[in-house]
Order: C-alpha cells, then sequence, then structure tokens
C-alpha cells in the first residue's frame, strides 16, 4: 500500500471521531510539555545559580571554620576561633595566586539615625573586599588601611539602609548609631539588585574588620576570609596553595582532619548543578509517567477501534487487503496520533517554559535536545502502544470479520 494513501486513510479514519482522537492524544500531550517545562527550568536553574554566584565575587574562594559532625548531629564549628591575624598576614604574603584576601567579622545591631532605626548586619572587612565581592561605590569613598589600623569608627552603607535610615537626605558625613559606638557614614554602595535565595544584598553595613573585632565584639579571631583567586583556572591551585599555608600555621600533621573549609566558586556552582540536575531528572521521569498513561490510552483506543470496525476489516481482506496491509493502516493511525499530540505538546511545553521563566524571573532556555528526544518518544509510543492492536486486526479471518454484527 501506497504511504501516502496509508497516512490519507488513518487520518479520515481519526477525523471520524475528533473529540475520541484528542481526549487520546491529551496524555501524549500533558507528557511531553511537562517533560520540556522540567528540562527547560532544570537548564535554567543551573545558569541562574552560576548567574548568582558570579554576582558574588570574581574566583571567589571562602575560608571558614570547619563544622563537627557526631552520629550525623551537627556539633557546630571544631574551633570557631582558628582563623586569626597571623593566619592572614601569612596568606597576605606567602599567596601565589590569590589576588584579593579579606577578614570579615560580623555583628548585628540596630542602627539609629535621628528618630529613625533599622536593625543592620555590620560586615567588618577589608578595603579589598569590594573588589572580590563585586560591590561598586555610588558615592563617597571606602576605607583604607589607615582606618583598619586606628579602627576608625567609619562605615559605607548599601541602599537599604539609606533608604530606611536617610530618605531624604545625604548620608555622607553624618552618623548613625549603634548602640552606644558611633559610626561616621564615608560611602554608598551601588545597589547589588534582588537575590534568588530572598537576602537582600543591599541591607548592608560595611566597616573596618578591626573595628568590629575590638569595639563591637571585643575578639582576637576572624569568622572568615574572603579571598579571589587571580584567574578562574587557578582557582583550585588557590585552594591548595591555602590549604597549605593553614596548615602549616595550625599545626596540622599527616591525616589529621584540618579545622578549616575551603570553598571555591566553581565547587559550589558545580555541586548545585549537579543537584539541579538530578532534581531535573527526577521532575522529568514523574511527568514521563503521563507519556506512559497516554500511550496506555492509545492502546485502549487502538482495541475499540479494531473492535468497531471488524467488519470493515474484513471486507478489506475480501477484496485483497494482504495482513501487513492491515498492520500498517492501524499501526499508522497509532503512530498519527502519537506524533499529533507530541507536536502539540512540545508547542505547549515551550509556551509552558516561557511563561514559567517570566514569572520566576528565570532565563528562558530552548533545549533543543528535550525537542527531539520528545519527538522520538512519541513515534516510539505510537509504535509501542499500536503494534498488538494493529497486530490483533491483521490477524482476523475475514469470513468471521464480514459475520460480525
Amino acid at each position: 500500500m501506497n504511504i501516502l494513501n496509508l497516512v490519507k486513510i488513518a487520518i479520515t479514519a481519526l477525523l471520524r471521531n475528533k473529540i475520541r482522537s484528542l481526549l487520546t492524544m491529551l496524555g501524549i500531550i500533558i507528557g511531553i510539555s511537562s517533560v520540556i517545562a522540567m528540562v527547560s527550568l532544570g537548564q535554567a536553574s543551573t545558569i541562574n545559580v552560576k548567574k548568582e554566584f558570579s554576582a558574588m565575587g570574581s574566583n571567589l574562594i571562602m575560608v571558614m571554620p570547619s563544622w563537627q559532625r557526631r552520629g550525623g548531629v551537627n556539633m557546630g564549628n571544631t574551633n570557631s576561633k582558628c582563623l586569626t591575624s597571623k593566619d592572614y598576614k601569612l596568606i597576605s604574603n606567602n599567596t601565589r595566586y590569590i589576588k584579593y584576601i579579606s577578614p570579615m567579622v560580623n555583628a548585628s545591631a540596630q542602627g539609629i539615625y535621628g528618630s529613625k532605626n533599622h536593625p543592620c548586619l555590620i560586615n567588618g572587612v577589608s578595603p579589598d573586599f569590594l573588589e572580590i565581592r563585586n560591590f561598586e561605590l555610588e558615592r563617597g569613598i571606602m576605607f583604607d588601611e589607615q582606618n583598619i589600623k586606628e579602627l576608625a569608627k567609619v562605615c559605607v552603607i548599601g541602599q537599604t539602609v539609606l533608604k530606611e535610615l536617610f530618605p531624604s537626605e545625604d548620608p555622607i558625613g553624618k552618623v548613625i548609631r549603634f548602640g552606644n559606638i558611633p559610626m561616621k557614614v564615608i560611602g554608598i554602595l551601588k545597589s547589588k539588585g534582588s537575590s534568588q535565595d530572598g537576602q537582600d544584598p543591599d541591607d548592608i553595613v560595611f566597616a573596618p574588620y578591626t573595628t568590629i573585632q575590638r569595639r563591637f565584639m571585643a575578639i582576637n579571631h576572624y569568622n572568615m576570609f574572603y579571598a579571589s583567586a587571580t584567574s578562574e583556572e587557578e582557582s583550585e591551585l588557590a585552594a591548595t596553595e591555602l590549604t597549605y599555608i593553614l596548615r602549616n600555621s595550625h599545626k596540622i600533621d599527616g591525616n589529621k582532619e584540618d579545622d578549616f573549609e575551603i570553598m571555591t566558586q566553581e565547587a559550589i556552582i558545580s555541586s548545585i548543578s549537579k543537584v539541579t540536575q538530578a532534581l531535573t531528572i527526577l521532575l522529568s521521569a514523574i511527568a514521563s509517567i503521563s507519556l506512559v498513561v497516554g500511550g496506555i490510552g492509545i492502546m485502549n483506543i487502538m482495541y475499540v477501534t479494531v473492535t468497531e470496525r471488524t467488519k470493515e476489516i474484513g471486507l478489506r481482506m475480501a477484496i485483497g487487503a494482504q495482513n501487513k496491509d492491515i498492520l500498517l493502516q492501524f499501526l499508522a493511525e497509532s503512530i498519527i496520533l502519537s506524533l499529533i499530540g507530541g507536536i502539540i505538546g512540545i508547542i505547549f511545553g515551550l509556551i509552558l517554559s516561557y511563561i514559567l521563566a517570566i514569572v520566576l524571573n528565570w532565563p528562558y532556555v530552548l533545549s533543543i535536545k528535550a525537542i527531539f528526544i520528545s519527538f522520538f518518544v512519541c513515534a516510539a509510543t505510537g509504535i509501542f502502544f499500536g503494534w498488538y492492536p494493529a497486530k490483533k486486526a491483521a490477524r482476523l479471518d475475514p469470513i468471521a470479520a464480514l459475520r460480525y454484527e
């Protein structure tokens, strides 16, 4: 039988029961559109993670006290005071692959100016922190090494703090009181915008780390180090270099565990990307269940169709149609049902992906691979689930079929 005639006959047969054909395709449509949307969102989330971490800083490396676990329970830092000024000096003077490094000491305090107040997170850092974390000044100046030595009571504020405490005046030169400690505002940071983790990167205050250490916290250690590698390719070398310096500084010998953790930007992105990829595969697998349901629906409808058209099959056989012609006819109907459902599903999937990308404010990713795989799955579904009903039709006895009522 001519393939073109076969397709025409199959389409004509399907159009006799338009609603039934549409409902049969529904499982395929839902399955394909869901898979494409999940794959697209998975890839978009990976891009978004990379974008978020790139905004945090260039070739970022974080050094912090390590966490201790016993029996799966987090016991806190092994030694929360392990990062000291000695470590900072050794790293500053003996590294080849570190471009910038800054200690960090955190303090929380209520910022008060006049009749206004706002809870603030004050980060004690070095001047290099702006370069490490890609912060820029909008106005004013950043504190310098002299301010660090003098434990100067100066600070640089983010846009959220500016709006809360200085909604209608210039804060440069004004004094914010944090508890009993007055801090002079010498600079304003440019807005960082929104963050996907729900935190406000503009709700921040920077001050000399020595000021926060001594005046606010009365401590001699640091909470962590932020560093920037000389290049992305040398991030791992920088991490290895930091490990060597800190192990020597902390007198950690042999196979003893480090009392610190080093995390590179690439390692963090890679770990999160693996998680998002695993979730994408899982969600796609769940969405694919509807493809199986759709395939079973096709098989069910084709069985019904064979029963309804038993007399037609007998008549075709009586006028010379061979078993393979009957087989191909019903198989063609099954494949066409599946492919049309797949094409509609692909279109809906792309539209759904685009809508979700806008709603979530994520980049829109068109996955050509997912589209090709979906199209292949549609054809395979039509063949797999349509084969047995088509084979049953081809095996009908022509005489019994003609007598069928």
